[in-house]
Protein backbone atom coordinates (compact mmCIF):
# COMPACT_ATOMS: atom_id res chain seq x y z
CA UNK A 1 0.00 0.00 0.00
CA UNK A 2 1.26 3.48 -0.86
CA UNK A 3 1.89 5.77 2.10
CA UNK A 4 -0.89 8.34 2.42
CA UNK A 5 -0.05 11.92 3.42
CA UNK A 6 -2.40 14.20 5.35
CA UNK A 7 -1.62 17.89 5.87
CA UNK A 8 -3.16 19.87 8.72
CA UNK A 9 -3.13 23.64 8.33
CA UNK A 10 -4.68 26.34 10.50
CA UNK A 11 -6.33 29.67 9.93
CA UNK A 12 -8.02 32.64 11.65
CA UNK A 13 -5.99 32.42 14.87
CA UNK A 14 -3.25 30.42 16.54
CA UNK A 15 -3.76 27.97 19.43
CA UNK A 16 -6.83 26.36 17.86
CA UNK A 17 -5.44 22.89 18.51
CA UNK A 18 -4.00 21.64 15.22
CA UNK A 19 -1.76 19.28 17.19
CA UNK A 20 -4.71 17.77 19.09
CA UNK A 21 -6.74 17.36 15.90
CA UNK A 22 -3.76 15.72 14.18
CA UNK A 23 -3.17 13.43 17.18
CA UNK A 24 -6.88 12.58 17.47
CA UNK A 25 -7.16 11.65 13.79
CA UNK A 26 -3.95 9.63 14.07
CA UNK A 27 -5.38 7.78 17.09
CA UNK A 28 -8.55 6.90 15.19
CA UNK A 29 -6.63 5.66 12.16
CA UNK A 30 -4.30 3.67 14.40
CA UNK A 31 -7.33 2.17 16.16
CA UNK A 32 -8.48 0.99 12.74
CA UNK A 33 -5.27 -0.97 12.26
CA UNK A 34 -3.17 1.51 10.28
CA UNK A 35 0.43 2.39 11.17
CA UNK A 36 0.52 6.15 11.66
CA UNK A 37 3.05 8.83 12.56
CA UNK A 38 2.76 12.60 12.90
CA UNK A 39 5.21 15.30 11.88
CA UNK A 40 5.38 18.98 12.90
CA UNK A 41 6.76 21.60 10.52
CA UNK A 42 7.67 24.70 12.53
CA UNK A 43 8.09 28.02 10.65
CA UNK A 44 10.55 29.59 13.10
CA UNK A 45 14.18 30.01 12.03
CA UNK A 46 15.70 28.47 15.16
CA UNK A 47 17.24 25.09 14.33
CA UNK A 48 15.21 23.68 17.23
CA UNK A 49 13.67 25.08 20.45
CA UNK A 50 16.68 24.03 22.56
CA UNK A 51 17.75 27.60 23.36
CA UNK A 52 14.27 29.12 23.58
CA UNK A 53 12.96 30.42 26.89
CA UNK A 54 9.98 28.35 28.14
CA UNK A 55 8.00 31.59 28.40
CA UNK A 56 8.59 31.98 24.66
CA UNK A 57 7.79 28.48 23.52
CA UNK A 58 6.61 26.30 26.39
CA UNK A 59 8.14 22.93 27.11
CA UNK A 60 10.99 21.47 25.05
CA UNK A 61 10.22 17.86 24.24
CA UNK A 62 13.12 15.39 23.86
CA UNK A 63 12.97 12.19 21.81
CA UNK A 64 14.88 8.94 22.26
CA UNK A 65 17.35 9.91 19.54
CA UNK A 66 18.17 13.22 21.24
CA UNK A 67 16.07 15.61 19.15
CA UNK A 68 14.85 18.71 21.03
CA UNK A 69 11.43 19.42 19.59
CA UNK A 70 8.15 21.25 19.79
CA UNK A 71 5.81 20.26 22.64
CA UNK A 72 3.25 18.98 20.11
CA UNK A 73 5.41 15.86 19.70
CA UNK A 74 4.50 15.09 23.30
CA UNK A 75 0.83 15.02 22.31
CA UNK A 76 1.65 12.74 19.38
CA UNK A 77 3.42 10.24 21.62
CA UNK A 78 0.87 10.43 24.42
CA UNK A 79 -1.94 9.65 21.97
CA UNK A 80 -0.21 7.01 19.84
CA UNK A 81 2.31 5.42 22.26
CA UNK A 82 4.72 5.41 19.30
CA UNK A 83 8.15 7.07 19.78
CA UNK A 84 8.96 10.05 17.59
CA UNK A 85 12.38 11.11 16.33
CA UNK A 86 14.36 13.95 14.78
CA UNK A 87 12.42 13.37 11.55
CA UNK A 88 9.11 14.21 13.24
CA UNK A 89 9.96 17.87 13.87
CA UNK A 90 11.39 20.05 11.11
CA UNK A 91 12.03 23.79 11.40
CA UNK A 92 12.67 26.48 8.84
CA UNK A 93 16.11 26.81 10.38
CA UNK A 94 16.91 23.17 9.60
CA UNK A 95 15.49 23.42 6.09
CA UNK A 96 17.64 26.44 5.24
CA UNK A 97 20.68 24.97 6.98
CA UNK A 98 20.40 21.78 4.89
CA UNK A 99 19.98 23.73 1.66
CA UNK A 100 22.92 26.03 2.42
CA UNK A 101 25.12 23.03 3.31
CA UNK A 102 24.23 21.43 -0.03
CA UNK A 103 25.01 24.66 -1.86
CA UNK A 104 28.42 24.87 -0.17
CA UNK A 105 29.18 21.30 -1.22
CA UNK A 106 28.29 22.13 -4.81
CA UNK A 107 25.25 19.85 -4.93
CA UNK A 108 23.31 22.36 -7.04
CA UNK A 109 26.01 22.51 -9.74
CA UNK A 110 26.30 26.29 -9.66
CA UNK A 111 22.60 27.02 -10.03
CA UNK A 112 21.00 30.01 -8.29
CA UNK A 113 19.49 28.66 -5.05
CA UNK A 114 15.88 29.83 -4.64
CA UNK A 115 12.79 29.30 -2.50
CA UNK A 116 11.26 27.39 -5.41
CA UNK A 117 12.41 24.75 -6.14
CA UNK A 118 15.28 24.30 -3.66
CA UNK A 119 13.63 25.20 -0.32
CA UNK A 120 10.31 23.60 -1.26
CA UNK A 121 12.13 20.48 -2.51
CA UNK A 122 13.90 20.17 0.84
CA UNK A 123 10.57 20.52 2.68
CA UNK A 124 9.00 17.85 0.47
CA UNK A 125 12.01 15.58 0.97
CA UNK A 126 11.57 15.77 4.75
CA UNK A 127 7.86 14.99 4.48
CA UNK A 128 8.13 12.05 2.11
CA UNK A 129 11.25 10.61 3.77
CA UNK A 130 9.34 10.05 7.01
CA UNK A 131 6.82 7.85 5.22
CA UNK A 132 9.49 5.93 3.33
CA UNK A 133 11.84 5.32 6.27
CA UNK A 134 9.57 3.03 8.27
CA UNK A 135 6.86 2.44 5.67
CA UNK A 136 4.03 4.04 7.60
CA UNK A 137 0.56 3.66 6.14
CA UNK A 138 -0.25 7.28 6.96
CA UNK A 139 1.92 10.32 7.68
CA UNK A 140 0.09 13.31 9.17
CA UNK A 141 2.00 16.59 8.81
CA UNK A 142 0.98 19.55 10.95
CA UNK A 143 2.11 22.93 9.63
CA UNK A 144 2.74 25.42 12.43
CA UNK A 145 1.38 28.95 12.48
CA UNK A 146 -1.59 30.13 10.47
CA UNK A 147 -2.21 30.47 6.75
CA UNK A 148 -1.23 33.96 5.66
CA UNK A 149 1.87 34.13 7.87
CA UNK A 150 4.86 35.03 5.76
CA UNK A 151 6.91 32.35 7.53
CA UNK A 152 4.49 29.59 6.46
CA UNK A 153 4.43 30.40 2.72
CA UNK A 154 7.16 27.92 1.65
CA UNK A 155 5.36 25.12 3.53
CA UNK A 156 2.03 25.90 1.93
CA UNK A 157 3.73 25.96 -1.47
CA UNK A 158 5.28 22.55 -0.73
CA UNK A 159 1.80 21.24 0.12
CA UNK A 160 0.48 22.60 -3.18
CA UNK A 161 3.17 20.76 -5.08
CA UNK A 162 2.69 17.51 -3.17
CA UNK A 163 -1.06 17.59 -3.74
CA UNK A 164 -0.39 17.49 -7.47
CA UNK A 165 2.39 14.93 -7.20
CA UNK A 166 0.64 12.52 -4.81
CA UNK A 167 -2.89 12.81 -6.19
CA UNK A 168 -5.34 10.54 -4.34
CA UNK A 169 -2.69 9.64 -1.77
CA UNK A 170 -2.87 13.13 -0.26
CA UNK A 171 -5.45 15.12 1.73
CA UNK A 172 -5.48 18.61 3.23
CA UNK A 173 -7.39 19.35 6.43
CA UNK A 174 -7.83 23.00 7.33
CA UNK A 175 -8.68 23.96 10.90
CA UNK A 176 -10.42 27.30 11.43
CA UNK A 177 -12.48 29.14 14.03
CA UNK A 178 -16.17 30.04 13.88
CA UNK A 179 -16.73 32.83 16.41
CA UNK A 180 -20.05 33.48 18.11
CA UNK A 181 -21.10 37.14 18.21
CA UNK A 182 -23.21 37.41 21.34
CA UNK A 183 -24.81 40.74 20.41
CA UNK A 184 -26.12 39.29 17.16
CA UNK A 185 -26.71 35.76 18.55
CA UNK A 186 -24.95 34.41 15.48
CA UNK A 187 -22.09 32.17 14.49
CA UNK A 188 -19.95 33.95 11.91
CA UNK A 189 -18.40 32.03 9.02
CA UNK A 190 -16.60 34.94 7.34
CA UNK A 191 -13.26 34.28 9.16
CA UNK A 192 -13.34 30.72 7.83
CA UNK A 193 -14.18 31.89 4.32
CA UNK A 194 -11.29 34.38 4.36
CA UNK A 195 -8.91 31.76 5.73
CA UNK A 196 -9.80 29.32 2.95
CA UNK A 197 -9.44 32.17 0.46
CA UNK A 198 -5.85 32.65 1.69
CA UNK A 199 -5.19 28.95 1.03
CA UNK A 200 -6.77 29.12 -2.42
CA UNK A 201 -4.64 32.16 -3.30
CA UNK A 202 -1.64 29.93 -2.61
CA UNK A 203 -3.02 27.17 -4.80
CA UNK A 204 -4.25 24.80 -2.09
CA UNK A 205 -7.86 23.65 -1.98
CA UNK A 206 -8.63 22.09 1.41
CA UNK A 207 -10.40 18.74 1.20
CA UNK A 208 -11.81 18.78 4.72
CA UNK A 209 -12.63 21.66 7.07
CA UNK A 210 -12.59 21.27 10.86
CA UNK A 211 -14.38 24.16 12.54
CA UNK A 212 -13.54 24.99 16.14
CA UNK A 213 -16.59 26.43 17.84
CA UNK A 214 -18.02 27.10 21.27
CA UNK A 215 -21.58 26.56 20.01
CA UNK A 216 -23.07 23.72 18.03
CA UNK A 217 -23.14 24.26 14.27
CA UNK A 218 -26.52 23.85 12.62
CA UNK A 219 -26.93 22.38 9.14
CA UNK A 220 -27.32 25.86 7.67
CA UNK A 221 -23.87 26.92 8.86
CA UNK A 222 -22.29 23.73 7.51
CA UNK A 223 -23.99 24.15 4.13
CA UNK A 224 -22.89 27.76 3.91
CA UNK A 225 -19.26 26.92 4.71
CA UNK A 226 -19.31 24.02 2.23
CA UNK A 227 -20.75 26.22 -0.53
CA UNK A 228 -18.31 29.11 -0.10
CA UNK A 229 -15.25 26.93 0.52
CA UNK A 230 -15.68 24.34 -2.26
CA UNK A 231 -16.01 21.26 -0.07
CA UNK A 232 -18.84 18.77 0.41
CA UNK A 233 -21.08 19.25 3.45
CA UNK A 234 -19.94 15.88 4.83
CA UNK A 235 -16.39 17.25 4.82
CA UNK A 236 -17.30 20.11 7.18
CA UNK A 237 -16.49 18.77 10.65
CA UNK A 238 -17.66 20.39 13.87
CA UNK A 239 -15.14 20.54 16.73
CA UNK A 240 -16.62 21.92 19.91
CA UNK A 241 -14.60 22.63 23.04
CA UNK A 242 -14.01 19.44 25.04
CA UNK A 243 -13.67 18.98 28.83
CA UNK A 244 -10.34 17.19 28.18
CA UNK A 245 -8.12 16.73 25.13
CA UNK A 246 -8.52 12.97 25.54
CA UNK A 247 -12.18 13.20 24.55
CA UNK A 248 -11.37 14.83 21.21
CA UNK A 249 -10.75 11.51 19.36
CA UNK A 250 -14.21 10.33 20.39
CA UNK A 251 -15.78 13.62 19.30
CA UNK A 252 -13.97 13.45 15.97
CA UNK A 253 -15.20 9.88 15.46
CA UNK A 254 -18.76 11.02 16.21
CA UNK A 255 -18.32 13.63 13.50
CA UNK A 256 -16.95 10.90 11.16
CA UNK A 257 -13.63 12.67 10.57
CA UNK A 258 -11.78 9.34 10.31
CA UNK A 259 -14.35 7.96 7.85
CA UNK A 260 -14.30 11.08 5.64
CA UNK A 261 -10.49 11.08 5.56
CA UNK A 262 -10.24 7.37 4.72
CA UNK A 263 -12.82 7.67 1.97
CA UNK A 264 -10.96 10.62 0.49
CA UNK A 265 -7.71 8.66 0.55
CA UNK A 266 -9.29 5.58 -0.98
CA UNK A 267 -8.77 3.46 2.14
CA UNK A 268 -11.32 0.76 3.02
CA UNK A 269 -13.56 1.66 5.96
CA UNK A 270 -14.22 -1.57 7.82
CA UNK A 271 -15.99 -1.70 11.18
CA UNK A 272 -15.24 0.65 14.06
CA UNK A 273 -11.95 1.81 15.64
CA UNK A 274 -10.86 -0.34 18.60
CA UNK A 275 -10.58 2.08 21.53
CA UNK A 276 -11.16 -0.21 24.53
CA UNK A 277 -8.07 0.85 26.50
CA UNK A 278 -8.69 4.51 25.66
CA UNK A 279 -12.26 4.24 26.90
CA UNK A 280 -11.09 2.49 30.07
CA UNK A 281 -8.66 5.35 30.76
CA UNK A 282 -11.38 7.97 30.16
CA UNK A 283 -13.78 6.14 32.46
CA UNK A 284 -11.28 6.20 35.32
CA UNK A 285 -10.25 9.77 34.58
CA UNK A 286 -13.83 11.07 34.62
CA UNK A 287 -14.91 9.07 37.68
CA UNK A 288 -12.16 9.38 40.31
CA UNK A 289 -12.75 7.97 43.77
CA UNK A 290 -11.12 10.96 45.46
CA UNK A 291 -8.93 14.03 44.98
CA UNK A 292 -5.25 14.17 45.97
CA UNK A 293 -3.37 17.47 46.32
CA UNK A 294 0.15 17.51 44.89
CA UNK A 295 2.48 20.52 44.69
CA UNK A 296 4.52 21.18 41.56
CA UNK A 297 7.28 23.57 42.60
CA UNK A 298 8.90 25.40 39.69
CA UNK A 299 9.83 28.79 38.33
CA UNK A 300 7.71 28.79 35.15
CA UNK A 301 4.34 28.13 36.79
CA UNK A 302 2.78 31.23 35.22
CA UNK A 303 2.96 29.29 31.94
CA UNK A 304 1.69 25.73 32.57
CA UNK A 305 2.79 24.69 29.04
CA UNK A 306 6.36 24.82 30.37
CA UNK A 307 5.44 21.70 32.38
CA UNK A 308 3.02 20.20 29.86
CA UNK A 309 4.35 16.64 29.95
CA UNK A 310 4.48 16.60 33.76
CA UNK A 311 0.88 17.80 34.02
CA UNK A 312 -0.29 15.21 31.48
CA UNK A 313 1.68 12.49 33.30
CA UNK A 314 -0.31 13.34 36.43
CA UNK A 315 -3.51 12.85 34.40
CA UNK A 316 -2.33 9.41 33.26
CA UNK A 317 -1.10 8.37 36.72
CA UNK A 318 -4.22 9.73 38.41
CA UNK A 319 -6.44 7.60 36.19
CA UNK A 320 -4.26 4.55 36.87
CA UNK A 321 -4.82 5.11 40.61
CA UNK A 322 -8.50 6.09 40.12
CA UNK A 323 -7.89 9.49 41.73
CA UNK A 324 -7.92 13.06 40.47
CA UNK A 325 -4.58 14.77 40.98
CA UNK A 326 -5.17 18.37 42.03
CA UNK A 327 -1.88 19.95 40.98
CA UNK A 328 -0.97 23.14 42.85
CA UNK A 329 1.54 25.16 40.82
CA UNK A 330 3.85 26.89 43.29
CA UNK A 331 6.28 29.60 42.19
CA UNK A 332 9.62 28.58 43.69
CA UNK A 333 10.81 32.22 43.76
CA UNK A 334 8.14 32.92 46.35
CA UNK A 335 9.04 30.03 48.69
CA UNK A 336 10.95 31.19 51.78
CA UNK A 337 11.89 29.73 55.17
CA UNK A 338 9.09 31.78 56.67
CA UNK A 339 6.28 30.57 54.35
CA UNK A 340 7.35 27.13 53.11
CA UNK A 341 5.17 25.35 55.68
CA UNK A 342 2.17 27.53 54.86
CA UNK A 343 2.52 26.80 51.13
CA UNK A 344 3.11 23.05 51.43
CA UNK A 345 1.41 21.87 54.63
CA UNK A 346 -1.77 20.69 52.88
CA UNK A 347 0.06 18.86 50.08
CA UNK A 348 0.08 15.06 49.98
CA UNK A 349 3.01 14.97 47.58
CA UNK A 350 5.69 17.41 46.44
CA UNK A 351 7.31 17.40 42.99
CA UNK A 352 10.27 19.69 42.33
CA UNK A 353 10.38 20.47 38.64
CA UNK A 354 13.25 20.63 36.14
CA UNK A 355 14.77 23.87 34.88
CA UNK A 356 17.98 25.83 34.45
CA UNK A 357 19.65 28.76 36.20
CA UNK A 358 19.60 30.18 39.72
CA UNK A 359 16.21 31.91 39.72
CA UNK A 360 13.96 30.24 42.26
CA UNK A 361 16.42 27.49 43.15
CA UNK A 362 16.52 28.27 46.89
CA UNK A 363 12.74 27.88 47.01
CA UNK A 364 13.09 24.48 45.37
CA UNK A 365 15.74 23.43 47.91
CA UNK A 366 13.50 24.57 50.79
CA UNK A 367 10.63 22.55 49.31
CA UNK A 368 12.82 19.43 49.20
CA UNK A 369 13.81 20.01 52.83
CA UNK A 370 10.18 20.36 53.88
CA UNK A 371 9.24 17.11 52.13
CA UNK A 372 12.21 15.21 53.58
CA UNK A 373 11.85 16.43 57.16
CA UNK A 374 8.07 15.99 57.26
CA UNK A 375 8.04 12.57 55.57
CA UNK A 376 5.86 13.77 52.68
CA UNK A 377 6.09 11.81 49.39
CA UNK A 378 8.71 13.53 47.22
CA UNK A 379 9.62 13.27 43.55
CA UNK A 380 12.43 15.26 41.90
CA UNK A 381 13.03 15.56 38.16
CA UNK A 382 16.39 16.61 36.64
CA UNK A 383 17.18 19.88 38.46
CA UNK A 384 14.72 18.59 41.05
CA UNK A 385 17.13 15.71 41.74
CA UNK A 386 20.04 18.12 41.92
CA UNK A 387 18.11 20.23 44.45
CA UNK A 388 17.52 17.09 46.54
CA UNK A 389 21.25 16.36 46.49
CA UNK A 390 22.14 19.94 47.45
CA UNK A 391 19.58 20.02 50.27
CA UNK A 392 20.89 16.74 51.71
CA UNK A 393 24.48 18.01 51.60
CA UNK A 394 23.57 21.20 53.42
CA UNK A 395 21.24 19.87 56.08
CA UNK A 396 22.42 16.29 56.65
CA UNK A 397 26.09 16.26 55.66
CA UNK A 398 26.60 19.74 57.12
CA UNK A 399 28.12 21.44 54.07
CA UNK A 400 26.49 24.86 54.32
CA UNK A 401 27.85 26.16 51.02
CA UNK A 402 26.99 22.99 49.06
CA UNK A 403 25.68 23.84 45.62
CA UNK A 404 25.76 23.11 41.92
CA UNK A 405 28.71 24.36 39.89
CA UNK A 406 26.11 25.81 37.52
CA UNK A 407 24.76 28.13 40.21
CA UNK A 408 27.78 28.75 42.47
CA UNK A 409 31.11 27.90 40.84
CA UNK A 410 32.90 29.20 43.98
CA UNK A 411 31.32 26.62 46.28
CA UNK A 412 33.82 24.44 48.13
CA UNK A 413 31.35 21.54 47.99
CA UNK A 414 30.17 21.21 44.40
CA UNK A 415 27.95 18.18 44.95
CA UNK A 416 26.57 18.78 41.45
CA UNK A 417 29.24 19.43 38.85
CA UNK A 418 29.49 19.83 35.10
CA UNK A 419 29.76 16.59 33.16
CA UNK A 420 33.25 15.76 31.93
CA UNK A 421 32.25 15.74 28.26
CA UNK A 422 30.60 19.17 28.65
CA UNK A 423 33.63 21.05 29.95
CA UNK A 424 35.01 22.16 26.59
CA UNK A 425 31.68 22.92 24.94
CA UNK A 426 30.98 26.58 24.23
CA UNK A 427 27.93 26.42 21.93
CA UNK A 428 24.45 26.50 23.46
CA UNK A 429 22.20 24.76 20.94
CA UNK A 430 21.87 20.96 21.01
CA UNK A 431 25.05 20.44 23.03
CA UNK A 432 23.65 19.00 26.27
CA UNK A 433 23.39 15.32 27.14
CA UNK A 434 20.27 14.54 25.14
CA UNK A 435 18.12 11.52 24.44
CA UNK A 436 17.71 8.03 25.88
CA UNK A 437 20.42 6.42 28.01
CA UNK A 438 20.45 3.13 29.93
CA UNK A 439 20.30 2.97 33.71
CA UNK A 440 21.12 -0.01 35.96
CA UNK A 441 18.89 -0.19 39.04
CA UNK A 442 20.08 -1.40 42.44
CA UNK A 443 18.51 -4.62 43.67
CA UNK A 444 16.10 -4.18 46.57
CA UNK A 445 15.66 -0.44 45.99
CA UNK A 446 12.45 1.54 45.70
CA UNK A 447 13.36 2.15 42.06
CA UNK A 448 13.52 -1.61 41.40
CA UNK A 449 10.16 -2.08 43.10
CA UNK A 450 8.62 0.65 40.92
CA UNK A 451 10.14 -0.37 37.59
CA UNK A 452 10.11 -4.14 38.17
CA UNK A 453 13.41 -4.29 36.29
CA UNK A 454 17.14 -3.90 36.82
CA UNK A 455 17.79 -2.14 33.51
CA UNK A 456 15.77 0.77 32.15
CA UNK A 457 16.14 3.54 29.56
CA UNK A 458 15.10 7.16 30.11
CA UNK A 459 15.44 10.48 28.26
CA UNK A 460 17.79 13.25 29.36
CA UNK A 461 18.46 16.95 28.84
CA UNK A 462 21.18 18.31 31.12
CA UNK A 463 24.83 19.41 31.45
CA UNK A 464 25.42 18.86 35.17
CA UNK A 465 25.57 15.66 37.19
CA UNK A 466 25.88 14.30 40.69
CA UNK A 467 29.50 14.55 41.83
CA UNK A 468 30.61 10.98 42.54
CA UNK A 469 33.41 12.23 44.81
CA UNK A 470 30.72 12.61 47.49
CA UNK A 471 28.81 9.39 46.79
CA UNK A 472 30.22 7.28 49.64
CA UNK A 473 29.43 10.02 52.16
CA UNK A 474 25.85 10.30 50.91
CA UNK A 475 25.26 6.57 51.15
CA UNK A 476 26.77 6.38 54.65
CA UNK A 477 24.25 9.02 55.75
CA UNK A 478 21.07 7.62 54.22
CA UNK A 479 20.75 8.80 50.61
CA UNK A 480 21.60 6.05 48.13
CA UNK A 481 22.26 5.98 44.41
CA UNK A 482 19.72 3.41 43.26
CA UNK A 483 20.20 4.00 39.53
CA UNK A 484 23.52 4.39 37.71
CA UNK A 485 24.48 4.64 34.05
CA UNK A 486 26.40 1.41 33.30
CA UNK A 487 28.90 3.13 30.98
CA UNK A 488 29.72 6.45 32.66
CA UNK A 489 28.71 5.60 36.26
CA UNK A 490 26.64 8.79 36.24
CA UNK A 491 24.14 8.71 39.10
CA UNK A 492 20.66 8.62 37.54
CA UNK A 493 18.42 7.98 40.57
CA UNK A 494 18.75 8.83 44.26
CA UNK A 495 16.40 7.80 47.04
CA UNK A 496 16.15 7.77 50.84
CA UNK A 497 15.12 4.26 52.00
CA UNK A 498 14.10 5.45 55.49
CA UNK A 499 11.62 7.96 54.02
CA UNK A 500 7.97 7.19 53.22
CA UNK A 501 8.61 7.90 49.50
CA UNK A 502 11.60 9.93 48.40
CA UNK A 503 12.97 9.44 44.90
CA UNK A 504 14.52 11.66 42.26
CA UNK A 505 15.89 11.12 38.76
CA UNK A 506 18.38 13.00 36.61
CA UNK A 507 16.24 12.10 33.60
CA UNK A 508 12.77 13.19 32.44
CA UNK A 509 10.27 10.37 33.00
CA UNK A 510 7.37 12.63 31.99
CA UNK A 511 8.53 12.38 28.37
CA UNK A 512 7.62 8.69 28.20
CA UNK A 513 4.22 8.70 29.89
CA UNK A 514 1.27 7.93 27.59
CA UNK A 515 -2.45 7.37 27.96
CA UNK A 516 -2.23 3.58 27.73
CA UNK A 517 1.23 3.32 29.37
CA UNK A 518 1.41 5.81 32.25
CA UNK A 519 4.94 6.16 33.57
CA UNK A 520 5.64 3.90 36.53
CA UNK A 521 7.38 6.59 38.56
CA UNK A 522 4.37 8.89 38.32
CA UNK A 523 1.97 6.05 39.08
CA UNK A 524 3.98 5.12 42.19
CA UNK A 525 4.30 8.74 43.31
CA UNK A 526 0.56 9.38 43.00
CA UNK A 527 -0.13 6.08 44.82
CA UNK A 528 2.17 7.16 47.66
CA UNK A 529 0.48 10.57 47.83
CA UNK A 530 -2.93 8.90 47.89
CA UNK A 531 -1.86 6.56 50.71
CA UNK A 532 -0.45 9.50 52.67
CA UNK A 533 -3.74 11.32 52.15
CA UNK A 534 -5.60 8.34 53.65
CA UNK A 535 -3.28 8.27 56.66
CA UNK A 536 -3.59 11.98 57.42
CA UNK A 537 -7.36 12.34 57.18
Amino acid sequence: MNTRYIFVTGGVTSSLGKGIIAASLAKLLQARGLSVTIQKLDPYINIDPDTLNPYEHGECYVTDDGAVTDLDLGHYERFLSVPTSQANNVTTGRIYQNVINKERRGDYLGKTVQIIPHITDEIKRNIVALGNTKKFDVVITEIGGTVGDIESLPYVEAVRQLKWELGRDCACIHLTYVPYVAAAHELKTKPTQHSVKHLLQNGVQPDILVLRTEHKLDEGVKKKVALFCNVSKDSVIECMDAPTIYEVPLMMHEQQLDVVVMQHLGLPVDGEPVLDRWMSFLGKFKNPKKVVKIALVGKYVELPDAYKSILESFVHAGAANEVKVDVHLIQSEHVTKENVAEKLQDMKGILVAPGFGDRGIEGKILSVQYARENNIPFFGICLGMQCAVIEFARNVLGYEDAHSAEINPRSTHKVVDIMEDQKNITGMGHTMRLGAYPCEIKAGSLAEKIYGSNLISERHRHRYEFNNDFLAEYEQNGMVASGVNPDTKLVEIVEIPSHRFFIAGQFHPELKSTVVNPHKLFVAFVAAASAYDDETK
